[in-house]
């Protein structure tokens, strides 16, 4: 069956189904609690970018969603990616919007796919309607702050040295990133607090279903490194690293 893509400028009609409870919930809640989402997410602020976020339809269904987030780069003071990454990009490109600043370049935020569409070529499908909408807005290449979902498994040891792990063929360890290599990407650097999400014991707790019982860095399922908690202050801090890929185009 093959994946049929549409921007949601093309149809808004699917903006509800691309933003469903299902499709939420293929990521970790924790995750959806990262405040600077709001900035691209937010209904206020989203149909701004409805020419970079896509759809993947299998059979009418929707099945697989992609978005991306124009920018400046080389501007006042930003020389490089940023190491805030997915924040970072999101806050670039509000302000960009706000002073009518135009962009240069343009960054993937997320592809995620439903499990029926996983592992028959969609994920790089949907990673080719992020490169050609980057293309035809005149930009020379796609960035992407990758979230090695793999990385969970090992959350204590170093983004740096996770991504030096290598198979028998010499091909990354962790799946995602050796999809984004193969078709091209070239890592750049680490984005050492790409996403940072903050709350208190409370909040973290409704998030995770944990009870947390100690100050100090706590592992939870599905993040990539452990998160920061403070009993004594009420506060969790999770800051998440990501790892720059950039695809020429």
């Amino acid at each position: 069956m093959s994946l049929k893509i549409f921007s949601l400028r093309e149809r808004p009609d699917l903006i509800p189904s691309v933003f469903s409870p299902d499709f939420d919930a293929l990521w970790p809640n924790f995750i959806r609690q990262d405040q600077t989402a709001r900035l691209y997410f937010g209904k206020a602020v989203f149909f701004n970018y409805l020419d970079y976020a896509f759809v993947g339809l299998m059979d009418e269904e929707v099945v697989a969603r992609a978005f991306g987030v124009p920018f400046a780069l080389n501007v006042d003071g930003r020389t490089e990616l940023p190491d805030g990454g997915w924040d970072q990009v999101i806050r670039w490109a509000h302000e960009d919007k706000l002073i009518g600043r135009k962009p240069t370049t343009m960054s993937a935020l997320e592809i995620t796919l439903a499990p029926r569409a996983r592992g028959i070529g969609n994920a790089l499908a949907m990673l080719g309607a992020l490169k050609t909408c980057a293309r035809q807005m005149g930009f020379d290449e796609l960035s992407v702050p990758v979230r090695p979902n793999q990385k969970q498994r090992d959350p204590r040891l170093p983004m740096d040295e996770y991504i030096k792990l290598q198979r028998a063929d010499g091909s990354a360890v962790d799946s995602w990133l050796r999809t984004h290599i193969t078709v091209g990407g070239r890592i750049l650097k680490i984005a050492p607090y790409s996403m940072t999400i903050a709350g208190t014991i409370a909040e973290w707790s409704s998030w995770t279903g944990v009870a947390f019982e100690r100050s100090g860095m706590v592992e939870i399922d599905g993040a990539l490194v452990p998160m920061l908690v403070s009993l004594e202050h009420n506060y969790g801090i999770y800051v998440e690293p990501n790892v720059w890929v950039q695809h020429a185009l």
